[in-house]
């Protein structure tokens, strides 16, 4: 694989797309495990779910930090993406407009309403 940024860029994003795919099915089997816990008396589900998806969730909040800063995404895309966080498919969205290595460029099928924004691939150089 090749880097596409000085930063590691498609490395950090593949590991951001794969987070928040997994952060969000965690999420979902979480729900489910949480209901057969109360439902059917068996918390087993919840107590190994509930820190798996504690761990994808903090990684995945990291991920977007980190990406935002470095790609210098807009303000209101950072805090929609930390904000689909805390609903259960909201991640699957941003995974798949957000941190696609061809979202924002012109033209593509993925690409953002905010024509401001660039491509999470492409992080801007930073000057000194």
């Amino acid at each position: 694989m090749t880097d596409r940024s000085p930063h590691g860029g498609s490395r950090i994003l593949t590991a951001a797309r794969a987070v928040s795919f997994a952060e969000a099915t965690s999420f979902l089997l979480l729900l489910i495990a949480t209901g057969i816990k109360y439902g059917a008396d068996h918390p087993q589900g919840v107590k190994i779910l509930g820190p798996i998806h504690g761990t994808l969730f903090l990684a995945y909040c990291a991920l977007i930090g980190y990406l935002a800063f470095v790609g210098r995404w807009p303000r209101r895309r950072t805090v929609l993406a930390l904000i689909a966080s805390v609903l259960p498919v909201a991640p699957f969205f941003v995974e798949r407009h957000w941190l696609r290595g061809d979202a924002g460029t012109a033209g593509s099928p993925t690409a953002s309403a905010d024509p401001g924004a660039r491509p999470v691939s492409q992080p801007t150089a930073r000057r000194n």
